[in-house]
């Protein structure tokens, strides 16, 4: 028999509202799902990376009311104009953008919330309470704050800081109480469900506290998708957002490459969500999912939040930092490296250009940037530009190819719980290492002495038996190894070291080396062409950056 296709590594960020531009918390999400699909890649997997926009619900309708436009023509504005160009920006490879407002899921959402109707999960009913229009959720009395100054005596959203509206409906709800024993049992049994542990333990105690039904539809605004069976009834926005992970891959499709495309493809690898958003992928979604009989996601990974001033970014609070004035001075190389090294994935971390700049100095321009243009420029002085024939390895070589083998061993495991700042510190210990290698190997003098013994300039004898081949080879393999294992994280720098170590011409194209051939030496052969390019992170200074 044939051996059986490999699993598909499917990983989604959440879709992102389309009532403004996306800001910095945004690229955080997707730069970590870049990285993590990309390092997948390289592991000669299959991979799917979804992303996309949610574009129904009241908070859209409204922005689009304020800006004299239709919710659509608002959508539309926003994707082709800031949405989409922002992954070009952050140099994200997705697979796919999914729009809400896409037939092929509009029609889907319908089939499925028809199916579930059938089958009575969903029943009418009426509902009153306080709702949040910009987390689009009805709130329990518990999760609210007291207002002050101009909000006295008002209860506020904990997460927006702005007054909740009472509202009272006639809605239709689904059964979402039925599924808490289930539930538990989930998260008894598969504990990597959700992660990290933190956020295990709040989805815990919540529904261990109770689950009430779900309030699913709306009825007094009209931007959403209708219910098939009551059309002065649009769908609860994340009712209908959440589908779009199994939408996009073809759930409910006519289509036979669609449906096969969700054969290989669902259930997903991981859900990459923010943690405010946390209970509507943890609770509500598999929820859906056990109602409807489908297979259920491997993880949902609650990151934290990026925080400015000691405060959640956001627009709404003046917060919002848009990815391009960080970009625009230091680089998508730069910012994807800062954000997934500098704060603990799965943690709140903090924010500021002054921490950013200080990084970009010590580690990227002097750390690996130093260092690639060092060893570049000896071969060069050296030899020509010609990589050479290396003599027999010693205990100094042999100690930094091992530093490599537990780099890729040491990050593979951090990809695998996606520790993504783990897996760049076990990365970075091949920079520090190779770094050290050459300051105490010492190149330079090596040269000189030999030239002091000989007389003369080294010959073709002292290239191919001398020491200093050996020592500027064994940085060379250093730097591929640290090409490859950095691609996914800064693939632009990658791209250029690999190009000036001529990699590209022997071992074909960087983005499909695989991740373990970086634990080895003695890969590129002699004669290789080595160049001194452009600094892969030349040194800045630092403008003044108003609200950075």
């Amino acid at each position: 028999m044939p051996d059986a296709a490999p699993e598909t590594f499917y990983l989604t960020t959440p879709i992102y509202y389309v009532n403004d531009a996306p800001h910095i918390g945004h690229a955080y999400t997707t730069v970590a799902a870049d990285v993590v699909t990309r390092w997948h890649r390289q592991r000669q997997e299959p991979v799917w990376f979804l992303t996309g926009t949610d574009e129904h619900g009241q908070k859209v309708m409204r922005t689009a009311e304020a800006n004299g436009v239709t919710p659509q023509e608002w959508a539309d504005r926003l994707v082709e104009s800031s949405w989409k160009p922002v992954l070009h920006t952050l140099d994200a490879l997705n697979d796919d953008f999914i729009r809400t407002t896409q037939p092929r899921h509009t029609e889907r959402v319908q089939a499925f919330i028809q199916d579930l109707y059938t089958k009575g999960e969903i029943y009418a009913g009426s509902y009153e309470g306080p709702y949040c229009v910009g987390c689009e959720e009805y709130k329990l009395p518990g999760d609210l704050i007291d207002g002050t100054g101009e909000y006295e005596g008002q209860k506020l959203c904990p997460i927006h800081s702005k007054p909740v509206e009472m509202l009272s409906e006639q809605n239709y709800f689904f059964k979402m109480s039925a599924y808490q024993d289930r539930l538990l049992a989930l998260y008894e049994a598969h504990p990597e469900f959700v992660q990290p542990a933190s956020a295990r333990n709040e989805v815990l105690a919540f529904v261990k506290g109770g689950l009430q039904d779900l309030s699913i539809s709306r009825n007094t605004f009209d931007w959403g998708i209708p219910i098939p069976w009551d059309t002065t009834h649009v769908l609860y926005v994340w009712f209908d957002a959440l589908l779009n992970y199994a939408t996009a891959v073809g759930l409910d499709s006519d289509d036979p490459e669609q449906q096969a495309k969700f054969a290989a493809t669902w259930p997903a690898s991981v859900h990459l969500v923010g943690k405010d958003i946390l209970r509507f992928h943890a609770v509500i979604w598999p929820a859906m999912l056990m109602a409807a009989g489908l297979p259920l996601p491997k993880t949902v990974f609650a990151h934290g939040w990026l925080l400015v001033g000691g405060e959640k970014m956001s627009k709404s609070k003046l917060t919002g930092i848009a990815p391009s004035q960080i970009i625009d001075h230091f680089g998508s190389d730069a910012f994807r490296y800062y954000f997934m090294r500098a704060i603990a994935f799965g943690q709140d971390g903090s924010f500021s250009w002054e921490d950013l700049s200080a990084r970009y100095n010590a580690e990227l321009a002097n750390g690996f940037g130093n260092l690639a243009s060092r060893v570049a420029a000896m071969v060069g002085k050296y030899y020509g530009g010609v990589l050479p024939q290396a003599g027999p390895a010693g205990p100094a070589e042999q100690a930094l190819e091992q530093v490599a083998a537990q780099a890729v061993e040491a990050a593979e495991k951090a990809i695998d719980a996606l520790a993504i700042h783990e897996a760049i510190n076990a990365v970075w210990t091949l920079v520090d290492a190779t770094n050290l290698y050459l300051t105490e190997q010492e190149p330079w003098k090596v040269a000189k002495l030999d030239e002091e013994r000989d007389g003369t300039a080294p010959d073709a004898t002292w290239i191919q038996e001398g020491r200093l081949a050996t020592v500027l080879v064994t940085a060379a393999e250093a730097l591929r190894s640290l090409a490859v294992l950095l691609h996914p994280i800064t693939p632009k720098a990658a791209q250029a070291l690999w190009e000036s170590l001529g990699a590209e011409a022997p071992l074909g194209a960087l983005a499909v080396q695989p991740v373990d051939g970086a634990a080895r030496f003695g890969v590129l052969p002699a004669g290789t062409t080595v160049t001194k390019g452009a600094s892969l992170f030349p040194r800045l200074e630092d403008p003044v950056v108003e609200g950075v």
